[in-house]
């Protein structure tokens, strides 16, 4: 009995002594509570039930416009009705190309027809179950009849084509083949078109996703040789979603243009084919070999062309409109029903689609189905939470981009925060977005454990980051979100605050992506087998919503966002500094001769034009908003939170709900108005890469001066106005 006593009197004492944890937006009692309903959330989840959605979901192709699509998003809908939600399914209709012809062959130097197929794998039945599903193509492709040399351009990026054209070699009137990697596969026509070439050929090389890079499936989960990768090219950098409707929902009846009028086809046809089909293209290339970070794993060497390989490529498409089918279930909040907190994750796969999206779909509504247990239990969110599952995101963000523009209104007056997935996988955590939100994803994954090594996963994400020579102390560094998931509209269009999350870096599943071999088989044997990160995916997203849906005041806050600021503007202004520096090193180098003398004579080699000097950008705008808003960050992050009355709280949310908005224009970036945020944007031409402070740095990338002072200008005015809904918070707990 003493030593029962003594070891009750020993945990007391521990328990008094360890701070109570802190849980951003709550008062130090609301806190106690979020954290016991947590628990209660993570003893509800199940893990039969994302094994078993996860099956029934990626047993037929499902792609936007199919049967299947239709019946996944009639599945998920009946699930979210059966638990309570006030369900819809919001159909709209994009166009959606899909293909009727695909010829490529090769004419000389000797005859060669592309397979263009990817046949079954052996223990894996899902792959011989095809029927109605797309073949390998890309969607927003135009229809094509073209011949002419080929050319091989390594990544077929812009400093790609500066090497070719050092080189001597012009891809004008050619059909141009590139790797797949290094950017967003858009990114490849869009350039090989400026550039002149009539034709574009993307393959994926065994050096980045195939056998150099491990076992390839059945034996081990990278591609095959006959695997390609389908995927959309449109240019979504200049807008996402249904190219006849931009800003706008593409309703049943709406009036629409001609297909070949809109602004993101390719000009250029477009196909994807595997290594094993690219591999006697590239045997007979002719031409200088290729520079030595150009060569992939193939068992020859790589040549550029032009030279003995000629190709035939053909294309044509059905130009129909799809239904998209928007799954979306709401769960009132009970003291502030108008803040909306809204999550998502797509449906939609390119076949089977299990990895990518159906891990995170399964996430993400277990994670309903336990809100809706212990809403049954007595339970109310303080916000209304609204689940999405989107349908279409796969070709260009269908479903999501046209449901928030037909819904724009409304999101725009409501939607406090949107939390993004697509598809998890075993390893690390990753969190991207609104760096208002850093601390919030930070303490949710402070609380969530790893299942492997039962650390935090913030403490490994800790050592993943010290590893890798990027050590951080404090908040996790969530990454600035640019495009290639659903979050795109929300933040990039209507300026509201967004996550994506998700774990990765450990599953060996690079080899399925967007093909026939992402099949629930391949995610149990290489993904996550036992489907322990797929559940801890659950309980993260979980936490973002219950702390979003629960919170006292929206835990935004302000310190990391205005640090980020301060960083971003050092990039931009060093950026042009060492442009200036480099582009006068270059000009004497070629002036003086140097860059032609050290040239191998025997070699091709065109000496590049000089470029213009870098003027002295004018940089005081944007160091003074810089300046504004970390004074009123500073003085915001003086008042205690905790002691701010429920009246001053609700309306403190009014103002955060808002805030993320004040960072967008109406009259967006230049040459794609689309996109309007001033911070967070993806590049012109890295697609899904994000280029931060976007109107500043990319017309500096691309020298264009007298913007980039405007852009400067604005960029500035949308950060003081940031700021200046700072100042109107901090007046109000003033008071």
């Amino acid at each position: 009995m003493k030593r029962a006593l003594a070891l009750l009197a020993s945990a007391f004492l521990l328990s008094a002594q360890s701070p109570e944890k802190s849980v951003a937006g709550f008062q130090p009692e609301s806190a106690r509570r979020e954290l016991d309903l947590e628990k209660q959330f993570d003893s509800k989840l199940s893990r039969a039930n994302l094994q078993q959605w996860l099956k029934r979901m990626s047993a037929k192709p499902h792609h936007v416009g199919s049967p299947g699509s239709r019946e996944v998003a009639e599945f998920i809908a009946a699930q979210f009705k059966s638990w309570g939600y006030d369900t819809q399914i919001e159909t709209f209709y994009p166009l959606f190309p899909t293909p009727k012809t695909r010829v490529l062959e090769m004419i000389a130097p000797e005859k060669f027809t592309a397979k263009l197929s990817e046949p079954p794998i052996e223990g894996d039945e899902s792959t011989a179950n095809t029927a109605g599903g797309l073949p390998t193509y890309h969607a927003y492709s135009i229809d094509g009849d073209v011949t002419g040399d080929l050319v091989y351009v390594n990544y077929g990026l812009p400093a790609d084509y500066e090497k070719l054209a050092q080189m001597g070699i012009d891809v004008k009137g050619k059909i141009v083949l590139a790797r797949y990697g290094a950017s967003w596969r858009g990114i490849k026509p869009k350039v090989a078109a400026e550039h002149g070439a009539i034709g574009c050929i993307i393959y994926s090389d065994p050096r980045d996703d195939g056998y150099f890079a491990g076992d390839v499936y059945p034996k081990g989960g990278f591609r095959p040789k006959d695997s390609a990768q389908r995927g959309s090219v449109m240019d979504m950098p200049t807008y996402p979603g249904d190219p006849l409707s931009p800003g706008v929902g593409a309703t049943k009846d709406l009036k629409r243009g001609p297909y070949r009028q809109a602004a993101t086809l390719t000009k250029i046809p477009v196909l994807p084919i595997s290594y094993g089909d690219a591999e006697p293209l590239l045997r007979a290339l002719g031409g200088p070999v290729a520079p030595a970070d150009w060569r992939g794993a193939l068992p020859f060497t790589y040549h550029v062309g032009p030279g003995a390989t000629k190709v035939h490529l053909k294309l044509e498409f059905n130009w129909d409109l799809a239904p998209t089918h928007n799954v979306i279930a709401r769960m009132a909040g009970a003291e502030r029903p108008d803040e909306w907190i809204i999550r998502g994750n797509h449906h939609d796969g390119w076949v089977f689609g299990a990895s990518d999206p159906l891990t995170g779909m399964v996430s993400l509504m277990e994670e309903a189905r336990v809100l809706s247990e212990l809403a049954k239990s007595g339970w109310k969110p303080k916000r209304t939470i609204i689940f999405c599952a989107w349908d279409g995101e796969e070709p260009a963000l269908l479903g999501s981009t046209e449901w928030a523009e037909f819904h724009a209104d409304e999101l725009k007056k409501h939607a406090a925060v949107y939390v993004n997935s697509d598809g998890t996988s075993r390893g690390f955590v990753h969190v991207g977005g609104s760096h208002t939100l850093e601390v919030l994803a930070t303490q949710a994954a402070r609380d969530i454990t790893d299942p492997e090594t039962k650390v935090s996963t913030l403490e490994r994400s800790k050592a993943q980051h010290a590893v890798s020579g990027q050590p951080f102390e404090g908040d996790l560094p969530i990454s600035a979100l640019g495009s290639g998931s659903d979050y795109t509209v929300f933040v990039d269009h209507l300026g509201i605050a967004s996550l994506n999350i998700g774990f990765g870096g450990e599953g060996n599943g690079a080899g399925s992506y967007h093909s026939n071999y992402d099949t629930y088989d391949h995610v149990v044997k290489f993904e996550d087998p036992d489907f322990q990160y797929i559940y801890t995916t659950a309980q993260l997203g979980g936490r973002f919503v219950l702390r979003l849906a629960n919170a006292d005041i929206l835990p935004l806050r302000f310190d990391n966002f205005s640090k980020i600021v301060s960083r971003y503007a050092t990039e931009v202004r060093k950026l042009a500094d060492d442009m200036r520096v480099q582009t006068d090193k270059e000009n004497k180098l070629i002036r003086d001769g140097s860059l032609k003398l050290a040239a191998d004579p025997r070699k091709t080699f065109i000496v590049p034009d000089t470029k213009s000097p870098v003027p002295f950008l004018n940089f005081a705008p944007l160091d003074n908003a810089v300046a504004k808003l970390k004074a009123s960050t500073d003085t915001f992050t003086k008042i205690d939170l905790k002691s701010v009355s429920e009246a001053n709280a609700k309306a403190l949310d009014e103002i955060l709900v808002q805030i993320e908005r004040k960072l967008t224009r109406p009259e967006g970036l230049p040459r794609r108005p689309w996109f309007q945020h001033q911070i967070y944007a993806p590049g012109y031409y890295t697609g899904y890469g994000v280029k931060t402070l976007p109107g500043i740095r990319e017309a500096i990338e691309e020298r264009y001066w007298k913007e980039a002072d405007e852009q400067i200008v604005k960029t500035s005015a949308s950060i003081e106005a940031f700021a200046a809904e700072l100042d109107k918070a901090t007046a109000l707990l003033g008071k």
